[in-house]
């Protein structure tokens, strides 16, 4: 029962020394402009809920996160209808490569 326990408790050290909280995910990873993502230009695009998302694009990446209120209750303001985007958020283009469309 004793080496029950410790096999238990190294298999369970060996997993927990496997976990990592990854790599920052605030940093662009880009090779071409690494700014920060604070510094893109952010607009809204409306789910099919209709629900706000934030949304960015360097011409390389695009990025998409679900805006929450303080309370962690998503905002749905009527912004725009279902499925439209709607601000500047193409204007964060990358320099060099800049946005096409």
């Amino acid at each position: 029962m004793k080496t029950v326990r410790i096999v238990l408790a190294l298999g369970t050290a060996l997993v927990l020394a496997a976990c990592d909280a990854g790599p920052d995910k605030s940093q662009d990873r880009n090779t071409i402009d690494r700014d920060d993502l604070s510094q893109l230009k952010w607009g809204v695009w409306v789910d099919p809920d209709g629900c706000d998302n934030w949304i960015a694009d360097d011409g390389v990446e695009g990025y998409l996160a679900r805006r929450y209120d303080r309370y962690g209750k998503p905002v749905c303001s009527g912004v725009a209808p279902p499925t439209v985007a709607t601000g500047d958020f193409k204007q964060g283009a990358s320099s060099v490569i800049g946005d096409p469309i």
